[in-house]
């Protein structure tokens, strides 16, 4: 029998190679970082140029209208803050971005659990229906939507501005949604089954509990895009008792057309719950649709 031979000494005593990683490729390039921070600068200096224009007076705008304050005046500011019409205005935007987020959530959790785990014949054309709405804006159905609402007495009524914002974000709602629904195991409803919870409880204490990041998403994308509506109260609402902040914004710009510091004051405070709103909310909003994409 053949006796087998060792491996020379030199290539069983020699150094493994070290593996050389790329700098450049971990922290990606310059060029890149230099990109992102010109759209950050693009994106950020119309907000910081209406939020310090609240703090300037309208002398100091004419003179240098890309300068910063000096001296910084607060009164733009206290005086909206004081005025009963901001506040009016800011209870029906948040009435409005409520009702419209907790309509909107829960029927689309509803709507998506039948479409994600309930086998019908028709199922994938509803779906295909819902996704087919996000081709199509409100800017569109605006003229017949208006005269619904008009024959329905909803004309100068929040619950007109309501309504329809939840049908729109349905389509939206639903696309997230049903990704994360599929993506339940199938063995969880079945032990659920075995333990004796139906379907109604089923739904209740797993799917609402493991669709939660893909839920907040839809609510948070919800809120901010009733909050920041502009058609619709524009065509359904006429009584400026009954006004949105985006609304507020305008006929305040039109009423105070000379002062323009604190039409930027305004401004300024009608956007600010929005932004802080979607700023704490960033991440959730990330991971839902990240879950979503793997779903």
């Amino acid at each position: 029998m053949a006796a087998t031979t060792a491996p020379p000494l030199a290539y069983r005593d020699a150094p493994e190679a070290p593996v050389r990683t790329n700098k450049k490729s971990a922290w990606g390039s310059p060029t890149t970082y230099f990109i992102a921070l010109v759209l950050v600068a693009i994106t950020l200096a119309p907000v910081a140029y209406i939020v310090l224009g609240g703090f300037r007076t309208n002398s100091q705008i004419t003179e240098s209208p890309s300068g910063l304050p000096a001296p910084w005046v607060v009164s733009n500011y206290t005086e909206v803050l004081k005025s009963s019409v901001f506040w009016q205005q800011l209870g029906n935007s948040t009435l409005v971005a409520l009702v419209t987020t907790v309509g909107v959530v829960v029927l689309g959790v509803m709507a998506s659990y039948v479409l994600a785990r309930y086998r019908f014949r028709g199922r994938g054309a509803m779906y295909s229906l819902f996704a087919a709405g996000l081709m199509f804006p409100i800017t569109v159905a605006i003229t017949p939507l208006y005269i619904l609402i008009k024959n329905i007495g909803l004309i100068n009524n929040l619950a007109g501005v309501i309504l329809p914002q939840i049908a729109f974000a349905l389509p939206t709602t639903i696309i997230i949604l049903v990704p994360f629904l599929r993506a339940i195991p199938e063995e969880i409803e079945e032990a659920a089954w075995l333990d004796g919870c139906g379907r109604l409880g089923f739904f209740f204490r797993m799917v609402l509990r493991l669709s939660l990041p893909g839920v907040l998403t839809t609510g948070i994308l919800a809120f901010v895009a009733s909050w920041n509506s502009y058609i619709l109260p524009l065509f359904i609402l006429n009584d400026q008792g009954k006004y949105t902040l985006p609304l507020g914004v305008q006929a305040f710009s039109s009423q105070y057309s000379q002062d323009t510091a604190k039409v930027l004051a305004f401004t300024s405070l009608s956007m600010i719950p929005a932004l802080v709103f979607f700023s704490l909310f960033e991440r959730r909003i990330v991971g839902g649709l990240q879950g979503a994409v793997k779903g």
